[in-house]
């Protein structure tokens, strides 16, 4: 700018120094252009950094004895770690499942909270990885990862998908059951169709259904033996696809959870209505299902790993800390949903 000044202050009325003049104007008004530029640049970067921090810094508060104690996490390239001290190390793979659990939720959503509180009140150093649900499994299965959650519970007669010759429950173990939600069959609206005779009214029907999910064992047993057809999606929203647009006649799940992905579409708030308005659930529902978290049996602590889970699991239920949990995670704004089925 100093520069500009006297420039400007020596100039001649002469064509020539008026170019030179001109030129060195220019230049130094290009200059401080790049200046700003500059500036403008350097503090977004700087809110930027700021923000990534706070989302990186992540926080699990909990009771044990009538004394509350906070769990410090962060974001890794794998997940989030948390009690990262801790030389005892557990690996777990989960989904994104609002309004249980899930990476754009207030505070992940009260089923994360609850397992980072759960392991790292035992002393461990708690890795959460987020996946789609098949991948997830099939980690777990492998023995790759130590823990699959949250997970229904598993018949031990059920198939894995990914070792033809074994049931789920020779490559996984069981923990001892938590709060779930509910399971149903939604159809198309009007569609005036009831399972008051039972789920034998599902042959030849058309279903859509989340790859890799368990549902009750009567319906899996029926999927098996292709008493109905299956249509596989990825997701629930994609569950939610198939049905409005009548490529199937019914799909399988929580109604929470699908009432949570339309709300949390990008769709407008007259758009959410008329997609809630579309759908409703088959009564009578499916079943009341608890959740579980299921331990890899070819992970090498495995039996250590579920002690653990079941004794604290008895724990938190005993002291209420569950159902604390519970409530904080439904105060969240975005699990308060303005439109529901």
């Amino acid at each position: 700018m100093l520069l500009c000044f006297l420039t400007k202050k020596n100039q001649s009325t002469s064509t020539a120094k008026a170019k030179i003049f001109n030129y060195a104007l220019v230049s130094c008004l290009s200059a401080s252009k790049s200046i700003v530029s500059l500036l403008i640049l350097l503090i977004y970067c700087s809110i930027n950094s700021i923000a990534q921090a706070q989302d990186e810094r992540l926080v699990v508060s909990y009771y044990a004895n009538g004394q509350e104690l906070s769990i410090f996490g962060k974001k890794t390239s794998q997940g989030y770690r948390f009690n990262g001290h801790a030389t005892k190390i557990i690996n777990l793979a989960t989904l994104n499942w609002p309004p249980y659990i899930g990476e754009e939720l207030c505070n992940k959503g009260w089923v994360f909270q609850f397992t980072v509180a759960l392991l790292a009140s035992k002393g461990y150093q708690v890795n959460i990885n987020f996946y789609p649900w098949a991948r997830a499994v099939k980690l777990v299965e492998q023995g790759r990862i130590d823990v699959l959650f949250p997970e229904y519970f598993i018949e031990k007669t059920a198939p894995s998908d990914h070792y033809p010759k074994k049931t789920r429950r020779e490559l996984l173990s069981l923990s001892n059951k938590f709060p779930g939600g509910g399971l149903a069959l939604l159809q198309r609206k009007g569609s005036d169709f009831n399972l008051d005779k039972g789920l034998s009214v599902l042959k030849g029907r058309i279903i859509g259904v989340v790859r890799g999910y368990q549902n009750t064992p009567e319906f899996d047993a029926m999927m098996d033996a292709k008493v109905f057809s299956v249509v596989e999606a990825v997701d629930e929203w994609q569950l939610i696809e198939l049905l409005t647009s009548k490529r199937v006649e019914f799909i399988v799940g929580d109604p929470k959870v699908f009432t949570f992905t339309i709300n949390d579409s990008p769709l407008t708030p007259k758009q959410k209505q008329q997609l809630l308005n579309k759908i409703e659930s088959v009564k009578p529902s499916l079943d009341y299902k608890p959740l579980y978290f299921a331990v890899s049996k070819k992970s090498p602590q495995a039996e250590q790993v579920m002690k653990d889970i079941n004794i604290a699991i008895a724990q938190f239920k005993k002291s209420g800390e569950t159902e604390r949990l519970i409530q904080l995670g439904a105060q969240c704004p975005d699990v308060t949903l303005p439109l529901s089925l």
